[in-house]
């Protein structure tokens, strides 16, 4: 049974990755459309195609690799500086941007020669090189903000949830009281899973965070409670003992603070606006370090596949992410107990947030063949003519974009080894949550 569950969360997973394919090309083609420029084919993936169907001067289809998307928007290479296309060229580089120049002038027709791409204004273009990106970035704003402002987030209560039976330092390997280990003081003081903390040495508590502060400080002292319980209010004494737990601003220090042994209740409840927003910036940040540090990561990658362990931050492909998204659907998540459903639903939406998030910034960095590379010939067309026109000179005409064709096929021909390079990695050593 969990099985099925895995694999229909992953193919549900993989059907959001191409619903989000599908409507990042949308993105593409209807402002393309609105401008007037000439739009011949919509397809979702790559390869042979498997269905398609024409509407007007467009044909929209579906292909059979399901690992990406296009939209062919007819004249994106403009003409040499004479407008005439160039003839048979012996050195190498020349004949690729010349070959890929000619295709792009045979399918502009001499009725459409004023809908070609390289001939609208600069803002056109970069309005519609952004639109794709700019639909990934609208569907993690909104599968993230279903999952935090309409399912919920937890959040920590007063209202304790378990108290342990001793004293362990947070550098103890052990899971249970060794002989000998002394009575934790919430414990000796009578506290119980259930209570709510009311105030402590006098001090009314309102979150946990406020318990945490009043607990930490009172180290070798004892300090009176005033719990909740049964709907009763009961006074405690409690001896908080001094302890090595985790710095709360650096989990990665180890500070003395005080210790009772408590653990608080947990509730979901729905995130406010700037609550998400706050998470949205973090995502933001780890998503462009991610981007960053992802050459030493697809080192990383390569190790993976001669055996070494994956990392769990290892950047994965669709087949990985689907993968543990199956996982997600099972809800094991090597976290020792087995998610809810509404938990199972939230991680899902933020799993395939984040990976619209990664797609709609990655596709804007100012690098061809990506949506950012045409993005940034656009704008440096604009300043090339911006500043002619200061200077009172002749218009230095459209940006030739054709000139950088064989950095487009070197750039590509790299994301698609890292691409085979994360296949790879995602079947014979895949990355487990935990």
């Amino acid at each position: 049974m969990s099985t099925m569950i895995a694999v229909g969360g992953a193919l549900l997973f993989f059907v959001g990755i191409l619903v989000s394919i599908a409507l990042h090309e949308l993105g593409h083609m209807v402002p393309a459309k609105l401008f007037g420029i000439k739009v011949t084919q919509y397809f979702v993936g790559f390869g042979r195609t498997l269905w398609s169907r024409r509407r007007g001067e467009t044909e929209y289809g579906v292909k059979l690799i399901p690992a990406g998307g296009f939209v062919r928007i007819v004249g994106m290479l403009p003409p040499t500086a004479d407008g005439r296309q160039r003839g048979w060229s012996t050195g190498a580089f020349q004949s690729l941007i010349d070959d890929a120049r000619q295709a792009s002038a045979e399918e502009i027709g001499p009725a459409d020669q004023h809908r070609a791409f390289y001939r609208q204004a600069w803002w056109k273009k970069v309005i519609v090189m952004a639109g794709g990106p700019t639909v990934n970035l609208i569907l993690a704003v909104i599968l993230i903000s279903i999952s935090m402002m309409g399912i919920g987030v937890y959040r920590t209560t007063t209202t304790l949830s378990g108290v342990s039976d001793c004293v362990l330092p947070a550098t103890s390997p052990a899971t249970t009281c060794p002989d000998g280990a002394p009575l934790s003081p919430a414990k000796a003081a009578g506290l119980e899973a259930g209570d709510r903390i009311v105030s402590i040495n006098g001090v009314a508590i309102g979150s946990w965070r406020d318990a945490q502060d009043q607990i930490r400080a009172a180290a070798g002292r004892t300090v009176p409670f005033v719990v909740e319980r049964d709907g009763a209010q009961l006074a405690k004494q409690v001896s908080v003992v001094p302890n090595q737990s985790p710095d709360l601003n650096d989990p990665s220090k180890t500070v003395t603070v005080g210790f009772i042994g408590v653990s608080p209740g947990t509730i979901r409840a729905a995130a406010s606006v700037g609550e998400t927003a706050g998470y949205l910036q973090d995502m933001v940040g780890a998503t462009v370090n991610a981007m960053w540090h992802l050459p030493q990561r697809m080192v990383n990658v390569v190790k993976a596949v001669g055996g070494e362990p994956r990392s769990q931050d290892s950047p994965v492909s669709v087949v990985g992410a689907s993968r543990v998204a199956g996982e997600i659907a099972t809800g094991d998540v090597g976290l020792g107990t087995r998610l809810i459903v509404s938990d199972r639903v939230a991680l899902m939406l933020t799993a395939l947030g984040g990976l619209n998030l990664f797609v709609g910034l990655f596709n804007l960095l100012p690098l061809l063949p990506l949506d950012g590379g045409h993005i940034f010939g656009a704008l440096w067309e604009a300043a090339n003519r911006g500043i002619a026109r200061l200077r009172h000179k002749p218009d230095p005409g459209y940006v030739d974009i054709a000139k950088a064709l064989p950095l487009v096929y070197a750039i590509a021909s790299v994301l698609v080894v890292m691409g085979g390079l994360l296949l790879v990695a995602d079947i014979i050593n895949p990355v487990r949550l935990g």
